[in-house]
């Protein structure tokens, strides 16, 4: 009920961080997800089967193995892997770092290789450095300096 509300009774457009909340909000008529969580291969089987059976299953990678395991295993016709590139924008858990001389080859490995396959959507940071902030104006500077690197990522 909670993530009805949250979008407005679309059902579109949430974020979640496992695949057992994606099927739970699948199951529940949700058709637009993001698995926030670089792409496992282990589980890239539950993956495709929500990205062949929701409108719009959204994934993140940050390495080139990811990809290449996309490329390896395309979904069938009509339907693409719709892609984010993960950045690690300092918190140090997951994504490639924006100045990462790598980071900007990735990016355009997702969107050029092969887009009959593969879509890049976008780029993806999460501040989970905020986590031991003390007060406002230190979670403040975490989403400048987040901002920063990813208008710069982007730009270049």
């Amino acid at each position: 009920e909670g993530a009805e509300l949250a979008t407005g009774g679309t059902r579109r457009g949430i974020v979640v961080s496992t695949l057992a909340e994606a099927k739970f909000f699948a199951g529940g008529g949700f058709d637009d997800i993001l698995y926030a969580y670089p792409l496992p291969g282990g589980r890239l089987r539950d993956c495709a089967a929500l990205a062949q059976h929701l409108q719009t299953f959204q994934v993140l990678l940050d390495t080139p193995q990811a990809l290449a395991l996309l490329h390896q295993n395309p979904l069938p016709a009509g339907k693409r892997w719709l892609v984010w590139l993960k950045l690690d924008c300092g918190n140090g858990r997951a994504g490639v770092r924006p100045t990462d001389p790598g980071a900007v080859a990735l990016a355009r490995a997702i969107a050029e290789e092969a887009p009959e396959k593969v879509t890049l959507v976008g780029v993806y940071a999460h501040c989970g450095d905020t986590y031991g902030c003390r007060d406002v104006p230190a979670v403040q500077a975490i989403a400048r300096a987040t901002t920063a690197a990813v208008l710069d990522f982007v730009t270049a």
